[in-house]
Protein backbone atom coordinates (compact mmCIF):
# COMPACT_ATOMS: atom_id res chain seq x y z
CA UNK A 1 0.00 0.00 0.00
CA UNK A 2 2.71 2.46 -0.90
CA UNK A 3 -0.60 5.01 -2.00
CA UNK A 4 -2.14 4.74 1.45
CA UNK A 5 -4.81 3.08 2.87
CA UNK A 6 -7.14 5.21 0.64
CA UNK A 7 -6.10 5.03 -2.49
CA UNK A 8 -8.37 5.26 -4.42
CA UNK A 9 -11.22 7.17 -2.69
CA UNK A 10 -12.43 10.20 -4.04
CA UNK A 11 -12.99 12.97 -1.75
CA UNK A 12 -14.52 16.45 -2.62
CA UNK A 13 -14.01 18.93 0.12
CA UNK A 14 -16.38 21.57 -0.59
CA UNK A 15 -15.54 23.18 2.95
CA UNK A 16 -13.62 26.45 4.43
CA UNK A 17 -11.13 27.72 7.06
CA UNK A 18 -10.02 24.57 9.34
CA UNK A 19 -11.87 21.88 11.07
CA UNK A 20 -13.69 20.37 8.30
CA UNK A 21 -10.95 20.75 5.50
CA UNK A 22 -8.20 19.73 8.17
CA UNK A 23 -10.19 16.01 8.01
CA UNK A 24 -10.22 15.88 4.36
CA UNK A 25 -6.37 16.35 4.50
CA UNK A 26 -6.22 13.82 7.35
CA UNK A 27 -7.67 11.17 4.38
CA UNK A 28 -4.99 12.73 1.58
CA UNK A 29 -2.29 12.02 4.03
CA UNK A 30 -3.63 8.24 3.50
CA UNK A 31 -3.20 8.29 0.21
CA UNK A 32 -7.30 9.70 -0.83
CA UNK A 33 -7.62 11.86 -3.78
CA UNK A 34 -8.61 15.03 -2.36
CA UNK A 35 -10.32 17.78 -4.55
CA UNK A 36 -10.97 21.20 -3.34
CA UNK A 37 -13.26 22.73 -4.46
CA UNK A 38 -13.08 26.91 -3.82
CA UNK A 39 -14.96 29.79 -5.00
CA UNK A 40 -13.37 32.18 -8.09
CA UNK A 41 -11.54 35.05 -8.02
CA UNK A 42 -9.95 35.25 -4.24
CA UNK A 43 -11.13 31.14 -3.85
CA UNK A 44 -11.16 29.64 -0.12
CA UNK A 45 -11.02 32.98 2.28
CA UNK A 46 -8.66 30.86 4.26
CA UNK A 47 -6.66 31.68 2.06
CA UNK A 48 -6.26 35.01 3.51
CA UNK A 49 -5.67 34.43 7.26
CA UNK A 50 -1.90 35.09 7.47
CA UNK A 51 -2.83 38.22 5.84
CA UNK A 52 -4.80 39.19 8.87
CA UNK A 53 -3.54 41.70 12.24
CA UNK A 54 -1.27 39.99 14.59
CA UNK A 55 -0.89 36.95 12.40
CA UNK A 56 3.38 36.38 11.69
CA UNK A 57 4.73 37.49 8.48
CA UNK A 58 5.94 35.15 6.16
CA UNK A 59 6.84 34.70 2.47
CA UNK A 60 5.03 31.71 2.40
CA UNK A 61 1.13 31.36 3.35
CA UNK A 62 1.80 28.84 6.16
CA UNK A 63 -1.87 28.40 6.91
CA UNK A 64 -2.68 27.40 3.17
CA UNK A 65 -0.05 25.34 2.94
CA UNK A 66 -1.00 23.44 6.08
CA UNK A 67 -4.94 22.17 5.73
CA UNK A 68 -4.42 21.95 1.24
CA UNK A 69 -1.18 20.05 1.48
CA UNK A 70 -2.18 16.45 -1.29
CA UNK A 71 -5.40 18.53 -2.20
CA UNK A 72 -6.13 19.56 -5.90
CA UNK A 73 -8.55 22.58 -6.28
CA UNK A 74 -11.14 23.42 -8.68
CA UNK A 75 -12.50 26.93 -8.68
CA UNK A 76 -16.36 26.52 -9.04
CA UNK A 77 -19.21 28.94 -8.64
CA UNK A 78 -21.93 27.07 -7.11
CA UNK A 79 -24.18 30.26 -7.28
CA UNK A 80 -24.87 29.18 -10.76
CA UNK A 81 -26.89 26.53 -11.72
CA UNK A 82 -23.99 25.36 -13.97
CA UNK A 83 -21.76 24.93 -11.12
CA UNK A 84 -23.90 23.32 -9.15
CA UNK A 85 -24.37 20.81 -12.18
CA UNK A 86 -20.62 20.22 -12.15
CA UNK A 87 -20.56 19.46 -8.60
CA UNK A 88 -23.62 16.90 -8.65
CA UNK A 89 -21.65 14.95 -11.28
CA UNK A 90 -18.57 15.01 -9.28
CA UNK A 91 -20.89 13.77 -6.27
CA UNK A 92 -22.40 11.00 -7.99
CA UNK A 93 -18.65 9.57 -8.54
CA UNK A 94 -17.24 10.39 -5.47
CA UNK A 95 -17.13 8.51 -2.51
CA UNK A 96 -17.10 11.24 0.41
CA UNK A 97 -18.38 14.77 0.11
CA UNK A 98 -16.94 17.69 3.36
CA UNK A 99 -19.11 20.33 3.75
CA UNK A 100 -19.15 23.21 6.35
CA UNK A 101 -21.58 25.75 5.14
CA UNK A 102 -24.45 26.24 7.24
CA UNK A 103 -27.95 23.93 6.38
CA UNK A 104 -29.69 27.12 5.17
CA UNK A 105 -26.47 27.69 2.83
CA UNK A 106 -26.45 24.58 1.49
CA UNK A 107 -30.34 24.20 0.59
CA UNK A 108 -29.76 27.26 -1.50
CA UNK A 109 -26.32 25.84 -3.15
CA UNK A 110 -28.40 22.78 -3.73
CA UNK A 111 -26.13 20.97 -1.59
CA UNK A 112 -28.09 19.16 0.72
CA UNK A 113 -27.67 15.67 1.66
CA UNK A 114 -31.29 14.95 0.02
CA UNK A 115 -29.80 16.53 -3.24
CA UNK A 116 -27.06 14.35 -3.37
CA UNK A 117 -27.63 10.97 -1.70
CA UNK A 118 -29.63 10.02 -4.48
CA UNK A 119 -26.93 10.42 -7.05
CA UNK A 120 -24.61 8.23 -5.25
CA UNK A 121 -25.93 5.51 -2.66
CA UNK A 122 -22.26 4.70 -1.57
CA UNK A 123 -21.28 8.57 -0.72
CA UNK A 124 -20.62 9.54 2.16
CA UNK A 125 -22.10 13.17 3.50
CA UNK A 126 -20.02 14.79 6.15
CA UNK A 127 -21.34 17.96 7.17
CA UNK A 128 -19.85 20.26 9.87
CA UNK A 129 -21.28 23.37 11.73
CA UNK A 130 -20.76 25.59 14.48
CA UNK A 131 -23.39 24.90 16.99
CA UNK A 132 -24.85 21.42 15.74
CA UNK A 133 -27.68 20.59 12.60
CA UNK A 134 -30.54 21.43 14.75
CA UNK A 135 -32.51 24.36 16.99
CA UNK A 136 -32.02 28.34 16.90
CA UNK A 137 -28.39 28.54 15.98
CA UNK A 138 -28.24 25.22 13.28
CA UNK A 139 -27.09 28.35 10.83
CA UNK A 140 -25.04 30.31 13.39
CA UNK A 141 -21.76 31.29 11.95
CA UNK A 142 -18.96 30.23 14.46
CA UNK A 143 -14.94 29.62 14.45
CA UNK A 144 -13.50 27.79 16.91
CA UNK A 145 -12.63 30.71 19.05
CA UNK A 146 -16.16 31.39 19.87
CA UNK A 147 -18.05 28.08 19.32
CA UNK A 148 -15.33 25.77 20.89
CA UNK A 149 -13.52 27.59 22.86
CA UNK A 150 -15.66 29.96 24.52
CA UNK A 151 -19.03 28.76 24.44
CA UNK A 152 -17.86 25.57 26.42
CA UNK A 153 -16.45 26.74 29.05
CA UNK A 154 -12.75 26.47 27.95
CA UNK A 155 -12.05 29.90 27.98
CA UNK A 156 -13.10 30.72 31.58
CA UNK A 157 -11.76 27.36 33.13
CA UNK A 158 -8.08 28.18 32.27
CA UNK A 159 -8.22 31.12 33.92
CA UNK A 160 -6.18 31.27 37.31
CA UNK A 161 -8.61 32.50 38.88
CA UNK A 162 -11.82 34.50 38.55
CA UNK A 163 -10.42 38.18 38.55
CA UNK A 164 -8.26 36.88 35.46
CA UNK A 165 -9.32 37.89 32.02
CA UNK A 166 -10.41 35.46 29.94
CA UNK A 167 -7.39 33.45 27.75
CA UNK A 168 -7.93 33.76 23.79
CA UNK A 169 -7.49 31.14 21.64
CA UNK A 170 -4.84 30.52 19.17
CA UNK A 171 -5.66 30.28 15.67
CA UNK A 172 -6.80 26.75 14.83
CA UNK A 173 -6.63 25.44 18.70
CA UNK A 174 -9.93 23.95 18.50
CA UNK A 175 -10.67 23.30 14.82
CA UNK A 176 -7.38 20.49 14.72
CA UNK A 177 -8.82 18.18 16.95
CA UNK A 178 -12.16 19.09 16.03
CA UNK A 179 -11.13 17.90 12.25
CA UNK A 180 -9.92 14.12 13.91
CA UNK A 181 -13.31 13.93 15.54
CA UNK A 182 -14.64 14.87 12.04
CA UNK A 183 -12.21 12.31 10.15
CA UNK A 184 -13.46 9.49 12.85
CA UNK A 185 -16.76 9.77 11.51
CA UNK A 186 -16.31 9.57 8.31
CA UNK A 187 -14.21 6.72 8.33
CA UNK A 188 -16.55 5.22 10.77
CA UNK A 189 -19.31 5.96 7.94
CA UNK A 190 -16.72 4.19 5.55
CA UNK A 191 -16.39 1.31 7.58
CA UNK A 192 -20.59 0.95 7.73
CA UNK A 193 -20.38 1.17 4.11
CA UNK A 194 -18.15 -2.10 3.60
CA UNK A 195 -21.11 -3.73 5.89
CA UNK A 196 -23.94 -2.06 4.02
CA UNK A 197 -23.03 -1.25 0.93
CA UNK A 198 -24.49 2.56 1.44
CA UNK A 199 -23.43 5.81 2.26
CA UNK A 200 -24.95 7.70 5.32
CA UNK A 201 -25.14 11.70 7.04
CA UNK A 202 -22.09 12.25 9.55
CA UNK A 203 -21.61 15.12 11.54
CA UNK A 204 -20.05 16.99 14.09
CA UNK A 205 -19.96 21.02 15.53
CA UNK A 206 -17.05 23.32 17.28
CA UNK A 207 -19.63 23.37 20.23
CA UNK A 208 -20.08 19.65 20.85
CA UNK A 209 -16.38 18.93 20.55
CA UNK A 210 -15.53 22.19 22.90
CA UNK A 211 -17.83 20.32 25.51
CA UNK A 212 -16.00 17.23 25.12
CA UNK A 213 -13.21 19.15 25.66
CA UNK A 214 -14.10 20.14 28.78
CA UNK A 215 -15.98 17.15 29.92
CA UNK A 216 -14.68 15.81 32.97
CA UNK A 217 -15.67 19.46 34.67
CA UNK A 218 -18.88 19.44 32.21
CA UNK A 219 -19.49 16.08 33.92
CA UNK A 220 -19.22 17.30 37.47
CA UNK A 221 -20.99 19.92 36.50
CA UNK A 222 -23.76 17.61 35.33
CA UNK A 223 -24.36 15.14 38.73
CA UNK A 224 -24.36 18.59 40.76
CA UNK A 225 -20.84 18.35 42.03
CA UNK A 226 -19.42 21.09 44.42
CA UNK A 227 -16.65 23.16 43.00
CA UNK A 228 -13.91 25.20 44.73
CA UNK A 229 -13.09 28.41 44.05
CA UNK A 230 -10.07 28.53 41.74
CA UNK A 231 -6.54 29.43 43.12
CA UNK A 232 -3.57 31.13 41.20
CA UNK A 233 -0.32 28.84 40.78
CA UNK A 234 0.96 30.73 43.67
CA UNK A 235 -1.50 29.34 46.31
CA UNK A 236 -2.42 25.80 44.43
CA UNK A 237 -3.31 22.98 46.56
CA UNK A 238 -0.71 20.84 45.47
CA UNK A 239 2.71 21.45 44.70
CA UNK A 240 4.10 18.43 43.12
CA UNK A 241 1.17 19.29 40.30
CA UNK A 242 1.96 22.65 39.60
CA UNK A 243 4.44 24.72 37.18
CA UNK A 244 7.47 26.36 38.03
CA UNK A 245 9.94 29.22 36.33
CA UNK A 246 14.03 28.45 35.44
CA UNK A 247 16.31 30.67 35.78
CA UNK A 248 16.48 32.00 31.86
CA UNK A 249 12.95 32.42 32.30
CA UNK A 250 11.34 29.32 31.05
CA UNK A 251 9.04 26.92 32.78
CA UNK A 252 8.51 23.52 33.21
CA UNK A 253 5.88 21.75 34.92
CA UNK A 254 5.50 18.88 37.72
CA UNK A 255 3.02 16.35 37.14
CA UNK A 256 3.58 13.39 40.19
CA UNK A 257 0.30 12.23 40.69
CA UNK A 258 2.12 9.16 42.51
CA UNK A 259 3.26 11.12 45.07
CA UNK A 260 4.12 8.95 47.85
CA UNK A 261 6.76 6.66 45.82
CA UNK A 262 8.03 10.14 43.81
CA UNK A 263 8.31 12.12 46.74
CA UNK A 264 11.64 11.38 47.60
CA UNK A 265 13.00 11.25 44.16
CA UNK A 266 11.69 14.46 43.50
CA UNK A 267 13.67 15.76 46.89
CA UNK A 268 17.10 13.79 45.90
CA UNK A 269 16.80 15.37 42.21
CA UNK A 270 15.77 18.94 43.72
CA UNK A 271 19.16 18.80 45.79
CA UNK A 272 17.18 18.76 49.01
CA UNK A 273 16.93 15.27 50.24
CA UNK A 274 16.16 16.96 53.03
CA UNK A 275 12.72 17.84 52.70
CA UNK A 276 12.00 13.98 52.99
CA UNK A 277 12.53 13.74 56.72
CA UNK A 278 11.41 17.57 57.23
CA UNK A 279 8.36 17.20 59.72
CA UNK A 280 6.52 20.03 57.40
CA UNK A 281 6.17 17.97 54.64
CA UNK A 282 6.99 14.29 55.77
CA UNK A 283 3.09 13.17 54.51
CA UNK A 284 1.03 13.55 51.72
CA UNK A 285 -1.42 15.58 53.78
CA UNK A 286 1.23 17.83 55.23
CA UNK A 287 2.50 18.46 52.07
CA UNK A 288 -0.75 19.44 51.10
CA UNK A 289 -1.98 21.40 53.94
CA UNK A 290 1.40 23.45 53.71
CA UNK A 291 1.24 23.81 49.79
CA UNK A 292 1.63 28.00 49.92
CA UNK A 293 5.06 27.12 51.82
CA UNK A 294 6.10 24.46 49.42
CA UNK A 295 5.62 26.27 46.13
CA UNK A 296 7.60 29.06 47.71
CA UNK A 297 10.44 27.23 48.32
CA UNK A 298 10.20 24.97 44.58
CA UNK A 299 9.76 28.18 43.44
CA UNK A 300 13.59 28.98 44.92
CA UNK A 301 15.08 26.13 43.70
CA UNK A 302 13.70 26.31 40.39
CA UNK A 303 15.12 29.65 40.14
CA UNK A 304 18.77 28.08 40.34
CA UNK A 305 19.01 26.52 37.15
CA UNK A 306 18.31 26.76 33.65
CA UNK A 307 15.85 24.33 32.08
CA UNK A 308 18.50 22.70 29.80
CA UNK A 309 19.88 21.83 33.18
CA UNK A 310 17.06 20.43 34.89
CA UNK A 311 16.07 18.53 32.02
CA UNK A 312 19.29 16.69 32.12
CA UNK A 313 18.29 16.43 36.48
CA UNK A 314 14.58 15.15 36.32
CA UNK A 315 15.05 13.34 32.86
CA UNK A 316 15.11 9.05 33.71
CA UNK A 317 13.96 9.24 37.34
CA UNK A 318 10.74 8.10 36.58
CA UNK A 319 9.40 11.83 37.43
CA UNK A 320 6.65 12.60 35.24
CA UNK A 321 7.34 16.62 34.05
CA UNK A 322 7.05 18.31 31.20
CA UNK A 323 8.61 21.35 29.58
CA UNK A 324 6.37 24.38 28.66
CA UNK A 325 7.42 24.60 24.65
CA UNK A 326 7.36 27.66 23.00
CA UNK A 327 7.84 27.94 19.42
CA UNK A 328 11.29 28.33 19.34
CA UNK A 329 11.52 24.88 20.24
CA UNK A 330 9.36 23.34 17.94
CA UNK A 331 11.22 23.57 14.41
CA UNK A 332 14.50 21.63 16.38
CA UNK A 333 12.49 19.33 18.58
CA UNK A 334 14.71 16.19 18.14
CA UNK A 335 11.93 13.88 19.44
CA UNK A 336 9.11 15.31 17.50
CA UNK A 337 11.20 14.99 14.07
CA UNK A 338 12.10 11.29 14.64
CA UNK A 339 8.60 10.23 16.12
CA UNK A 340 7.10 12.03 12.64
CA UNK A 341 5.60 14.56 14.16
CA UNK A 342 7.20 17.19 11.55
CA UNK A 343 8.00 16.14 7.98
CA UNK A 344 9.21 17.51 5.01
CA UNK A 345 7.36 18.51 2.16
CA UNK A 346 8.05 16.30 -0.73
CA UNK A 347 11.55 16.71 -2.84
CA UNK A 348 11.43 19.77 -0.35
CA UNK A 349 13.56 20.30 3.43
CA UNK A 350 10.29 23.24 4.47
CA UNK A 351 9.24 20.85 7.14
CA UNK A 352 4.65 20.51 8.02
CA UNK A 353 3.18 19.14 10.94
CA UNK A 354 1.96 15.83 10.38
CA UNK A 355 -1.54 14.21 11.04
CA UNK A 356 -1.15 12.77 14.55
CA UNK A 357 -2.38 9.12 13.71
CA UNK A 358 -0.18 6.45 12.25
CA UNK A 359 -0.94 2.81 10.97
CA UNK A 360 2.24 0.56 11.17
CA UNK A 361 2.88 -1.40 7.47
CA UNK A 362 0.35 1.79 5.77
CA UNK A 363 2.91 4.72 5.86
CA UNK A 364 1.46 7.99 4.74
CA UNK A 365 1.86 10.03 1.54
CA UNK A 366 4.89 12.45 0.87
CA UNK A 367 2.99 15.89 1.84
CA UNK A 368 2.78 17.69 -1.69
CA UNK A 369 2.62 21.21 -1.87
CA UNK A 370 -1.03 23.42 -1.37
CA UNK A 371 -2.77 24.29 -5.02
CA UNK A 372 -3.62 27.80 -6.52
CA UNK A 373 -6.67 28.76 -7.01
CA UNK A 374 -8.38 26.45 -9.78
CA UNK A 375 -5.34 25.04 -10.58
CA UNK A 376 -6.74 21.39 -11.83
CA UNK A 377 -9.85 22.89 -12.84
CA UNK A 378 -9.59 21.96 -16.36
CA UNK A 379 -7.56 17.99 -14.98
CA UNK A 380 -10.98 17.68 -12.75
CA UNK A 381 -13.45 18.50 -15.53
CA UNK A 382 -11.52 16.40 -18.16
CA UNK A 383 -11.62 13.12 -15.33
CA UNK A 384 -15.09 13.93 -14.65
CA UNK A 385 -16.14 13.49 -18.52
CA UNK A 386 -16.22 16.60 -19.73
CA UNK A 387 -14.79 16.97 -23.21
CA UNK A 388 -12.94 20.55 -24.26
CA UNK A 389 -15.96 22.16 -25.85
CA UNK A 390 -17.91 21.56 -22.39
CA UNK A 391 -15.23 23.01 -20.60
CA UNK A 392 -14.71 26.53 -22.22
CA UNK A 393 -18.84 27.25 -21.95
CA UNK A 394 -18.14 26.28 -18.11
CA UNK A 395 -15.04 29.13 -18.31
CA UNK A 396 -17.29 31.12 -20.43
CA UNK A 397 -20.65 31.24 -17.63
CA UNK A 398 -17.85 31.94 -14.72
CA UNK A 399 -18.91 28.65 -13.54
CA UNK A 400 -15.69 27.16 -13.58
CA UNK A 401 -12.02 29.28 -13.33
Amino acid sequence: MDDGIFEGLKVLDCASFIAAPAAATVLSDFGAEVIKIEPPGSGDPYRNLPNLPGYPASTHNFAWLLESRNKRSLALDLSKPEGQAVLHRLAAEADVFITNFPPAVRARLGLTYATLSPLNERLIYASFTGYGEKGDEANKPGFDSNAYWARSGLMDLVRADENTTPARSIAGMGDHPCAMAFYGAIVTALYKREHTGKGSHVSSNLMANGVWAASVLAQAKLCGAKFSARRPRERALNAVTNHYQCKDGRWLILSLLNEERQWPTLARCLGREDLVTDPRFATKPDRHARSLELIKLFDEIFAGKNLAEWRKILDGNGLVFGVIGILDDIPNDRQMIENDVLVPYDGGTMLTVNSPIWVDGSPKVKPRRAPEIGEHSDEILRQAGYDEAAIRQLRASGAVA
